[in-house]
């Protein structure tokens, strides 16, 4: 049994969006239907994307960025132990908090962030 809905598409080259007729199907009893699932996104795997774990924002002139150097204190608009923000490709997708691992740095995600289309 299938259910057809209309749903909006972003149009990619305007403001205007586009409408799509999408059918969701029944769940299967086929146990290989799952593997299928993820298969069918294995043409992205390798699409490269941009991460960025931003730990705060500074504004300075250019003069005072000039003069900065080695061991300069550079304070930011986030406060210790305050949720940092991670954009994929400059979109926030998640907050998260910095955690050492290995003596290296890293980030562990605490909420996503749903986007509103």
């Amino acid at each position: 049994m299938s259910d057809e809905t209309k749903v909006p598409l972003p149009n990619l080259e305007g403001n205007e969006m586009e409408t799509v007729e999408q059918t969701t199907l029944a769940p299967s009893d086929d146990p290989d239907s799952l593997t299928r699932g993820a298969a069918d996104l294995e043409a992205v795997f390798d699409v490269p994307v941009q991460v960025s774990a931003v730990l705060g924002r500074s504004r300075m002139e250019i003069g005072d960025l000039l003069r900065l150097g080695p061991g300069t204190v550079l304070e930011l608009d986030r406060k210790v132990g305050e949720a940092i923000d991670i954009y994929v490709n400059n979109r926030l997708v998640a907050r998260g908090e910095v955690v050492l691992v290995e003596e290296k740095l890293g980030v562990t995600m605490t909420e996503i962030i749903k986007a509103d289309r």
